[in-house]
């Protein structure tokens, strides 16, 4: 038995929910004689590290810190300790100990690390603290709502991983995405919502609950489609919609059901090869009343992945052309050797680049990595 692994355990169940990190600190200089505790959070562009307690944000690629969060294992340097805070593929950020004399102990300290990921998980709910620390900028309202309807930004399992992101991150407006599973099924929603601020958030909102709530009903793919469609139909007549894409993957067989709801486009790559998947493009949700959907299936290979991106991503314009389908076919490729998040992250990141900024369109990206039937 670890005592001082136990005994942070035991720490962070009872420490008040905005206490954590100073809980954690007490107990590591008691144990290992560690004085400098920080937790680095990273900002919903996945762009910084920010310190919970203040003080300079964290933007080079190649500082310990971003090495420890990118690889996702502790990482030693100048007497310094850096542990990846992550839970169930969740990437929090990074917790810096310093001094670290022994770089022996980083064994133990990660498992101090991820038990910190679960109850900051366990905790956001509940308090700002951790939220309010981790935006480099304000979020606008609309962006606000839709930070709050994400499942999370990255999950891993045995059978899949999966990641998606938002952009412009604090001020994204309509563009969302959804996603469960239940060890067997992976379900994801990828949404591209029409309209502006704050009325486009809510659009998207009232989808997304409408998808979870025939999701676990427990209905067909299809059927999900057809009661969230009435639902945006009852609500605007058909004078907003919004453009879906529905997916249902068996995690055993590897069948993938799809519903194309005038949607984001779904992009395969597999052995290197980027290739769009031709949907039947079915209306969007809520534009007429009593649309009825229909499925589509597709038999993914083991090590596949899949790519669903909306239109923002396509559009966006640089100083005099579009990003287009050449620049995405070629950094989707380039993406083969990464994690589902670091593709996300890195596509986005090479769209800013292209635009010299952030967006003026929202975009978001869905990355999920089938790896085969497990044990």
């Amino acid at each position: 038995m670890n005592e001082p692994v136990d005994e942070a355990r035991v720490t962070l169940t009872a420490a008040p929910a905005d206490l954590l990190v100073a809980r954690i600190a007490e107990l590591l200089e008691r144990e290992y004689g560690i004085t400098e505790t920080e937790l680095l959070q990273v900002d919903y562009r996945l762009a910084a590290l920010l310190p919970l307690s203040g003080g300079d944000e964290v933007t080079s690629p190649g500082h310990p810190a971003w090495r420890c969060f990118d690889h996702e294992t502790p990482v030693y340097a100048d007497g310094t300790g850096y542990l990846p805070v992550n839970m169930r593929g969740e990437r929090r950020g990074v917790l810096r100990v310093a001094p670290l004399d022994d770089d022996g102990l980083l064994a133990d300290l990660l498992e101090i690390a991820t038990s910190l990921a679960h109850e900051l998980t366990a905790v956001d709910p509940g308090t700002d603290v951790y939220r309010v620390a981790r935006r480099s900028r304000r979020l606008t309202l609309a962006a606000e709502v839709q930070w709050e309807l994400l499942p999370g930004r990255s999950r891993t399992r045995p059978s899949f991983s999966l990641a998606g992101q938002l952009e412009p991150a604090y001020a994204v407006r309509g563009d969302s995405f959804d996603w469960s599973d239940d060890g067997e099924r992976v379900w994801t929603a990828t949404i591209n919502g029409m309209g502006e601020g704050v009325a486009a958030s809510m659009l998207s909102m009232l989808a997304t609950c409408a998808l979870r709530n025939a999701r676990r009903a427990g209905i067909p793919l299809a059927d999900q489609a057809t009661l969230a469609d009435q639902a945006v139909y009852d609500m605007h007549r058909g004078e907003q919609h919004l453009s879906t894409l529905l997916l249902e993957l068996d995690l055993r067989t590897g069948l993938l059901t799809a519903v194309d709801a005038g949607s984001p486009r779904l992009v395969l790559l597999r052995a290197g090869e980027v290739t769009v998947q031709a949907l039947e493009a079915q209306f969007p949700l809520g534009m007429f009343e009593g649309t009825n959907y229909h499925e589509q299936y597709i038999q993914l290979q083991r090590g596949d992945r899949l790519f669903m991106i909306s239109d923002g991503v396509i559009d966006a314009t640089g100083r005099s052309t579009r990003y287009g389908e050449t620049a995405l076919d070629r950094m989707l490729r380039r993406t083969g050797p990464m994690t589902p998040l670091d593709a996300v992250r890195s596509l986005l990141g090479d769209l800013r680049a292209f635009v010299a900024g952030d967006l003026t369109d929202d975009a978001v990206v869905v990355c999920l990595d089938w790896t085969g039937p497990q044990p």
